[in-house]
């Protein structure tokens, strides 16, 4: 039979842990971590659960130590259970007004705080171990009027005592791990503990572990630092997210000890195990309209993350019309051309209490499409991504959320996931959006494309281009060799936009032809004041700031060209 050790006596929260883990296994009590550890240890059980993390008071038991006694096995699972502390009496009649003396753990006494404050205020309170035991004395000694105990209403009703109050302590949960002698299979949705040995002082060592851990895509769950007690050097502990065996996470601790630390067998990884949730989620399951490379770069971080994904498209053999059904959140994801009127054909079929989610470059438009496609209990929201496929994370990179009045928990929900990703995130009208994307997107693609159709008119070859290029010149040669070496229907798109953004295009086109009519007059004076005039709009903080960034890259073109 499986056995589990535990702290606490029986109908205890660590008893409840343990039941829930393995309703049929043997569980057997220890008064102390440490004969847990060496019942564990010495295998006389097949799995141990202690409590380290509580939401009310933080940690359980201070990490280092607690974990400097595990010498053996993993950190395999955790069991997360809602705390329902309640009040109990011995008599009846007794009222909380009656009450002098309360019986409890001091974690419970902790727990409980702002009620005792707010209820109770100045009731002398009696920290015990076991508080069957305790419950035991009192009732022998006679003297149980104006005596109350606080625990779970279960324990409270198994040592038949009166509730008189529920709930003492709101969104009480605590987090139990649970050790086992090998190490934890992957599921996909999986964290990764582990410590360090007291480490030597050098400066910038915390950020430059923190980096291996960034520049991977890999999110830090929990991070401790302390310094060691009896050297003073600084200890760390670390959750994050991914399995001991995924490449990358391996990676990041192989460069941090090799790299980083500079020393072998510092780091200790305490376990693998299921990701456990301590933040509510709302959202059950995501359905992609759409199968493109984008739509699959999204649906593996979301899956990722614990959400349900499923992906439909025209080759697929689930149907959209099937899949809607089926999930919380609909993503549209498709060619810009095509948005607006997949929207219109599936919007209707999103129930009241479901999101639509809108992955497209074209907003206004798209975003009236979605209002008036869908019931209005529906949220609605559009994410603009400037990034493609082939990007490693969405770490420092922008994406544009354009809220609607219907844009509820769902749509926040999604926005928190672009954020824990490192997202620079911009919030802007649909209106706003498109102009501005008529920078930063149609209008650059527009010019590279002209630029391309100018070269190959002058029969200018790419030595010409090489030999005569300055820096300065090289950065739009750069832009037309990115367009014209990726999907040119992803292009075509951008210049189809339609919206504020054709507005950009076209008042370039007029102020080019403004420009070159100056130019071939030779008005050199009032070319002069016009950009005297463009630099005033700029602003000098603006102009400095890219000046910053177009040396930086400067350099780097230096060494290359």
């Amino acid at each position: 039979m499986t056995t589990i050790a535990i702290l606490g006596p029986e109908h205890s929260q660590s008893w409840q842990a343990a039941a829930q883990f393995a309703p049929a296994a043997a569980i057997r009590a220890y008064p102390h971590v440490r004969d847990l550890l060496a019942a564990f240890d010495a295998h006389l059980a097949d799995y141990a659960i202690l409590p380290v993390y509580n939401t009310r008071e933080g940690e359980k038991k201070q990490s280092f130590r607690l974990f400097d006694q595990i010498r053996t096995g993993f950190w395999i699972d955790n069991i997360l259970l809602q705390g329902n502390l309640s009040l109990g009496v011995f008599d009846e009649g007794i009222t909380i007004g009656d009450l002098q003396l309360l019986i409890g753990q001091r974690e419970v006494f902790i727990q409980c705080e702002e009620f005792i404050e707010e209820r109770m205020p100045g009731i002398t309170e009696m920290s015990v171990q076991d508080v069957a035991r305790a419950v035991a004395d009192i009732r022998a000694s006679g003297d149980t009027a104006n005596r109350a105990v606080i625990d779970n209403a279960d324990t409270l009703n198994a040592l038949g005592l009166r509730v008189i109050e529920r709930e003492l302590a709101p969104h009480n949960r605590t987090r139990y791990a649970v050790l086992g002698h090998a190490l934890a299979e992957a599921t996909g949705y999986d964290a990764t503990t582990l410590i360090t040995e007291p480490l030597d002082d050098r400066v910038g060592l915390l950020v430059d572990i923190l980096g291996e851990f960034s520049r991977r895509g890999i999110s830090i769950i929990d991070m401790r630092a302390e310094n060691d007690i009896k050297t003073q050097k600084l200890r760390i502990y670390l959750e994050a997210e991914g399995h001991i065996r995924n490449a990358a996470l391996a990676s990041a601790i192989e460069h941090i000890e090799s790299r980083v630390i500079q020393q072998r067998g510092v780091i200790r990884v305490l376990g693998s195990f299921p990701r456990v949730d301590m933040r509510t989620k709302h959202i059950r399951s995501f359905g992609f309209i759409g199968t493109g490379d984008m739509s699959r770069w999204f649906a593996r971080r979301l899956e990722s993350e614990g959400y349900e994904v499923q992906l439909t498209g025209r080759s697929t053999a689930l149907r959209p019309e099937e899949m809607i059904p089926r999930v919380d959140v609909v993503v549209v994801c498709v060619p810009i051309s095509v948005t607006s009127e997949t929207v219109r054909r599936y919007g209707p079929l999103l129930a009241p209490g479901k999101a639509l989610i809108l992955l497209a470059g074209e907003s206004e438009q798209t975003i009236a499409s979605a209002l008036a496609a869908t019931n209005e209990a529906v949220e609605v929201m559009l994410v603009h991504n400037l990034w493609g496929p082939q990007a490693a994370t969405m770490k420092d990179k922008n994406a544009i959320v354009v809220r609607t009045s219907r844009s509820g928990m769902f749509c926040s929900e999604f926005e928190a996931f672009l954020y824990k990703h490192g997202a620079d995130i911009c919030h802007d009208s649909p209106s706003k959006h498109d102009l501005l994307m008529g920078i930063g997107q149609k209008l650059p693609t527009v010019i590279s494309v002209a630029l391309a159709m100018t070269l190959n008119e002058n029969r200018i070859t790419s030595e010409d281009i090489a030999s005569h290029c300055t820096l300065t010149s090289l950065y739009p040669i750069l832009a037309m060799s990115r367009v014209h070496s990726q999907n040119p229907r992803t292009y075509a798109e951008i210049m189809s936009t339609a919206g504020d953004s054709r507005k950009i295009v076209l008042d370039f086109a007029r102020n080019l032809d403004t420009v070159m009519r100056m130019a071939d007059a030779a008005a050199i004076a009032e070319l002069a004041t016009l950009i005297d005039g463009n630099a005033e709009h700029l602003s000098e903080p603006f102009l400095k700031a890219r000046m910053e960034q177009a040396k930086a890259v400067d350099e780097v073109l230096g060494r290359m060209i």
